[in-house]
């Protein structure tokens, strides 16, 4: 089986969601990991505070250099993620569609490099 990264892409610049529509969405989330969990292609999930709590370390001329905040500026962040196994990409986009249908986000599927690329 393949791992892929569900990436929860959250838009920053919208006003924030209500603690109950917090809790229902969690709710939702929680099922479908459970449904992952049942089915053996659930590996981890995580949820990220927003990007302002962020310190990016950026290396140059042997030395790295610290900055607070995200890495890009942009208003769309990585909010949270699944690690799934999956036998092939479309098994990875029905758990996308599922997971997307859960916290109301679009998902971004990225498979994992198995480095047969460098061979």
């Amino acid at each position: 089986m393949k791992q892929y990264l569900l990436a929860v892409q959250l838009d920053e610049s919208a006003p924030p969601e209500s603690e109950e529509e917090v809790q229902a969405m969690m709710a939702r989330t929680g099922k479908v990991t459970d449904e992952m969990k049942a089915a053996g292609s659930w590996v981890f999930v995580g949820g990220l505070q927003h990007s302002h709590a962020s310190t990016v370390v950026r290396p140059a001329n042997g030395t790295t250099t610290m900055t607070d905040g995200p890495f890009a500026e942009t208003k769309e962040q990585l909010g949270g993620f699944w690690v799934i196994q999956a036998d092939d990409l479309d098994q990875a986009l029905a758990w996308a569609s599922k997971c997307a249908l859960a916290c109301g986000q679009p998902i971004e599927v990225r498979p994992f490099d198995d480095g047969s690329r460098r061979r």
